[in-house]
């Protein structure tokens, strides 16, 4: 069976196929659209720009599927349109323009997908599961395979770039600074999370699977390696901070690795930073499985949704 999602994140709009048989789940195909719909958001408001962006996108990915034949389809998105004050509204027309049911997750829900879906293949019982999505992170505790705590806090990558940086791609030591601020704030004031530390963290997401790439490229590993040291975002957000003048070598790193997220990649990492300093971690293990494919294992395959 096919079975198609169509993903209206807060950085990217994205369509991805599986092939689903029995319990076997394969991602055969993915088409993305840079967006950046976090960046369409003005006081609270999605701007009437960043609405005609989905429409579009979702007719064109509407006109593959119908060309296709592929009809088992589920349209979702999360914190992109989630936490617009027009929101309601804006999934509401989103509707109607494209004849696509669009499933709004809240927070709870999302972190949920996400769990399901990275740990399915994890081998560690106990940890931290976290997402760095543009307008939003989601946190998940978990212990035994078993969800213990989750919780989606609102700082993000695209959302940070949106309001510290501006017109640049990079930011600057200062504003650097400013995010981790607003970051610590934010993360000190879960209170759900108090007393874990020394957690093992596997991430999941495009901030974690460029930073990936990035890592990999620049320390001479294998593309296959899936650990990031802790101790080393250090030197990456040093290194490309505005201040400091790119060599021939960091564009061509930047170009290679996160040629779409070199605006929101250096964000991202901060937010990655800040919690595993705050959780005693020394490292992350990148997970390329997350919410879509939680939602398949969780709503298609265990509840027989055919």
């Amino acid at each position: 069976m096919l079975y198609a999602m169509i993903d209206v994140g807060s950085n990217t709009i994205r369509m991805a196929v599986y092939e689903i048989d029995g319990d076997r789940v394969e991602m055969i195909m993915k088409r993305k659209h840079t967006v950046g719909l976090a960046s369409y958001v003005k006081d609270g408001f999605m701007r009437r720009e960043g609405i005609e962006k989905i429409v579009e996108i979702i007719n064109g990915y509407n006109e593959f599927l119908s060309d296709f034949g592929i009809t088992r389809v589920t349209a979702f998105t999360a914190a992109a349109i989630r936490n617009a004050v027009n929101g309601r509204q804006a999934v509401e027309e989103v509707e109607y323009r494209t004849g696509r049911r669009i499933y709004v997750m809240t927070g709870d829900e999302e972190a949920t997908f996400d769990f399901i879906g990275a740990t399915h293949n994890l081998v560690d019982e106990d940890g931290l599961l976290i997402d760095i999505g543009g307008g939003s992170t989601e946190i998940v505790y978990f212990k035994n395979r078993e969800i213990k705590v989750k919780v989606s806090l609102p700082i993000g990558s695209l959302s940070f770039h949106t309001r510290y940086t501006g017109i640049h791609i990079l930011p600057s030591e200062s504003e650097c600074n400013e995010m981790r601020a607003e970051a610590e704030v934010t993360v000190s004031a879960i209170r759900e999370f108090q007393t874990i530390t020394h957690a093992q963290i596997c991430g999941i997401g495009g901030t974690f699977k460029g930073a990936m790439a990035l890592y990999n490229l620049m320390y001479g590993l294998p593309k296959r390696n899936s650990r990031m040291e802790i101790k080393r975002i250090t030197d990456i957000l040093w290194r490309f901070q505005r201040e400091h003048e790119l060599t021939q070598q960091d564009k061509i790193l930047l170009m290679r690795t996160v040629p779409e997220r070199m605006h929101t990649f250096l964000p991202g990492l901060i937010i990655a930073d800040v919690l595993a300093k705050r959780f005693g971690s020394q490292h992350i293990i990148f997970s390329d499985s997350g919410v879509r494919e939680g939602y398949i294992y969780d709503r298609i395959i265990d509840r027989d949704d055919l």
